[in-house]
Formats: structure tokens, C-alpha cells, sequence
């Protein structure tokens, strides 16, 4: 009697499944879109910094899509810009800290014993501080620049790749078929680089994207306390600061624009990465 196994999916993941396929579709379009907005806009032979009292705070037109600041400068130029270094900076951070999470989970893992607990230790250390004030303590130390969002970013976010690469590595240290394997002559080097490596590097990779958002937040926020990047480069910490500014005047349109691309490309990045934890883990 021949018996015919059918594989079941349960259905509400499979509703989940059909929910999120259209969302991370109009998620990666919409990315795609932010990301040419601040590669493509910049390139126009346009001076951000030229100022035109005489036309001052316009409302958004045709000839200005996200209207003027109070001194006349186009938005929608600026915001392309600021957009293009808030990326850039919040990308740099966020490798940064991938790098040092997957080293530190790496180094403890592999060497386990007294340097495990100790290196634990100064992962829950780390986290029991809340990442924005720890962000603070560390940029107020540093001078505002590029770097320092760099490195406020990595300080602050390396922990959770920290944890996520040792988990892997032990897991994998502790399975059968990595005990079998060892039995059978293949050494340490072999078995990372075949078994853990492809594993993990897919796992970074999300962790870069979820962790992107975050370090925007970060840049934007501390930029906007006058901590991050300084005032002359238009990144979206300084466009709020200045439409914060602006908004008692009546124009705002000014805080409009960075704010709405701050959320645009949040809501991008996550809807784009949606989803992937389960299905890594089907």
C-alpha cells in the first residue's frame, strides 16, 4: 500500500507569505527610487549653498517640488543631498559595526572559556545602556564629523551581530554533523569556511539591512542635537534642525521634506528585508 506524503504549510504563513511578496515589491521600488533621487539629483549643476533672500520661504510648486528655505535655497536639491550623506554615513556606520559584532562573536566563540564570559559581559554591559545616550556620551568626546557618526554607530550597534555570529559558531561547534566530520579528518579551518561562513554571511547581510534604518535615526538625531555632522553639510539631521527652525515661521514645508524622507526610507529598508528571518529559518 503505497502512502503518498503531501507537505503541509500552515496557512497563515502562507497568507503572510502572499501579504509580504507585494509589499517588499513597492518597498524595493521605492528604495530603488530614494536611492536615485540622491545618486541622480546631486549631479545637476545646481549650488546648494546660493541663497535668494529676495525669494525666501516659497511653498512647494513645479519650479520647486519641496518649495525654499528661509533664505531660498531649493529643497528639493538640498534634500537630495542630505539624503545622499545620511546614507552614506549610516551605511559606513552600519558595516562598521557588523565588523566588529562578527569579530568579537567570532573571537569568543572560537576561544571560549574565560574570554566567552568576559566578552558576554561586555555585550550585556554595552546593551544595558540605551544606544541613543551611549550615541551622545560618545559624539559630545568627539569632534562632529563624518567619522564620529562612523564611529558612534559601530560603539553602539555592534552587539546584536556580536551575539548573532557566536550563537551560529556554537551551534554549528555542537552539531552532528560537524562532530562527524572532525571524525573523519576535517580540520577546524575546513568546517568554518564550508559550513559556518555561507550561513553566516547571509545573516550579516540582513543585519547590515536592519541595522541601515537605525543608523539614519542615529545620524539624523544627533545631527539635529549638534552632535553629528556639521552645519554646512545639508544631511537630514541638518535639514530638520533648520526646518525646526523654520516651522515658527509658517514654512512647514521645511521640516516636511527630511522628515518624510527619513521615514520614506525606514519604511523602505524594513519592507524590504521583511519576512527574511523566517523564511531563513523554513
Amino acid at each position: 500500500m503505497r502512502s503518498d506524503t503531501v507537505p503541509t504549510v500552515s496557512p497563515l504563513r502562507a497568507v503572510r507569505t502572499r501579504r509580504a511578496v507585494p509589499w517588499r515589491a513597492v518597498a524595493v521600488t521605492g528604495l530603488a527610487l530614494l536611492v536615485a533621487y540622491a545618486l541622480v539629483v546631486p549631479l545637476l549643476p545646481v549650488d546648494i549653498d546660493r541663497v535668494d533672500y529676495a525669494t525666501g520661504a516659497t511653498r512647494p510648486s513645479w519650479g520647486h517640488p519641496f518649495g525654499t528655505d528661509l533664505t531660498g535655497r531649493d529643497l528639493f536639491v538640498r534634500s537630495a543631498h542630505g539624503l545622499r550623506i545620511s546614507l552614506l554615513a549610516a551605511l559606513a556606520g552600519a558595516t562598521s559595526a557588523v565588523v566588529v559584532g562578527a569579530l568579537v562573536g567570532a573571537g569568543c566563540a572560537l576561544a571560549g572559556g574565560r574570554v566567552d564570559r568576559w566578552g558576554m559581559r561586555v555585550v550585556d554591559g554595552v546593551n544595558a545602556v540605551p544606544h541613543l545616550l551611549l550615541g551622545i556620551v560618545v559624539a559630545s568626546v568627539l569632534r562632529g564629523s563624518f567619522l564620529t557618526i562612523v564611529l558612534v554607530v559601530a560603539a553602539t550597534h555592534w552587539t546584536q551581530t556580536a551575539r548573532l555570529v557566536r550563537a551560529e559558531l556554537l551551534a554549528v561547534g555542537t552539531s552532528d554533523y560537524y562532530r562527524a566530520a572532525v571524525a573523519h579528518g576535517f580540520t577546524r579551518r575546513q568546517l568554518l569556511r564550508h559550513h559556518a561562513a555561507p550561513r553566516l554571511a547571509a545573516q550579516l547581510v540582513v543585519a547590515l539591512g536592519l541595522l541601515v534604518p537605525h543608523a539614519v535615526w542615529h545620524e539624523s538625531t544627533l545631527t539635529f542635537l549638534g552632535l553629528g555632522l556639521p552645519p554646512h553639510a545639508p544631511s537630514l539631521g541638518v535639514l530638520l534642525d533648520l526646518g525646526q527652525q523654520a516651522l515658527l515661521s509658517g514654512a512647514w514645508w521645511t521640516l516636511a521634506a527630511p522628515a518624510g524622507l527619513l521615514v520614506a526610507v525606514t519604511v523602505c529598508l524594513s519592507g524590504c528585508l521583511s519576512g527574511r528571518g523566517e523564511e531563513h529559518h523554513d
